[in-house]
């Protein structure tokens, strides 16, 4: 982490000063870790129209954290992904077996889990104020040993997408061809629901649930207006993503608001901008 704080020595800003406000500087590099994670796995996210399934892994995992609480756990977060891989793999077996659409089973399983954790709080006439750190999140508050972990995700990931990207992009595009080369589709769909959930689930403390579909979908919806194919669509989302944190992280600071709120809002801006920018890329 010194090496970090010295490097950012350069910058023209009054946090990046020697020995200032550290937490502003581990909240950089935490976003840093955090954007590229959420672009990749993005990119398979709105290929496969699943734009609300982080909502749903989200409130899965908000469930596992109010029952990691009455646990009397310190930290939850080892029960929080816990039940958001349940839940994802619930949301794989209903959409697998049934016909019904993926957003009428992600809506469902989505309304079950936030109503669970909320009457599993209150239960009792218990407060929920003690659990809205969680919706909103506080990159702020982030510690190197945390940065030191997102670190081992993006690695994670990134060796995740080297391997079985290929199977998924076929899985996404044309589940009856990746079928007949031997390819079992559900099992696919449930590798990449986990890998989902564990991300979602692991940087909801520092994103906050109410935002961080947002920062799946839209680096991806952003670059899928300007990209022609895979490798633009995938290396432009992740630069969006990345742009977007460090400058609204930065912004954030400046105009004293929320940095997850403020990153999502640079989002926005860019989704508008590459929206009227696609037909040049059409």
């Amino acid at each position: 982490m010194e090496l970090w704080y010295r490097i950012l020595e350069i910058l023209p800003f009054e946090w990046a000063r020697e020995g200032q406000m550290i937490f502003m500087k581990n909240a950089l590099l935490a976003v840093i870790l955090l954007t590229p994670i959420f672009a990749l796995l993005g990119t398979m996210i709105v290929n496969n129209n699943m734009a609300f399934f982080s909502d749903a892994l989200g409130h899965g995992a908000f469930t596992g954290v109010v029952i990691g609480g009455l646990m009397g756990l310190i930290n939850p977060v080892g029960s929080a992904v816990v039940f958001s891989i349940l839940f994802a793999i619930i949301i794989a077996i209903i959409k697998y077996r049934s016909k019904m659409s993926s957003d009428t089973v992600i809506g469902v399983i989505s309304s079950s889990a936030i109503a669970l954790g909320i009457f599993l709080v209150t239960l009792g006439g218990k407060s929920f104020a003690k659990l809205n750190s969680y919706l909103v999140g506080d990159i702020l508050s982030i510690s190197p040993r945390e940065i030191g972990f997102l670190f081992l995700v993006l690695i994670g990931v990134i060796l995740f997408w080297s391997v079985f990207f290929n199977r998924l992009l076929l899985v996404s595009v044309n589940p009856s061809l990746a079928g007949s080369r031997g390819i079992n589709t559900f099992w696919y769909e449930v590798l990449f629901s986990c890998a989902v959930a564990v991300t979602v689930t692991v940087s909801m403390p520092w994103i906050g649930l109410l935002v961080i579909n947002s920062f799946l979908v839209l680096p991806a919806a952003s670059a899928r207006n300007i990209s022609l194919n895979q490798r633009q669509y995938h290396f432009r989302a992740v630069i969006i993503s990345v742009f977007s944190g460090v400058f609204g992280l930065i912004l954030s600071y400046y105009i004293e608001t929320a940095s997850g709120a403020t990153i999502v809002l640079v989002l926005a801006v860019i989704f508008f901008i590459s929206y009227f920018m696609r037909k040049r890329f059409s």
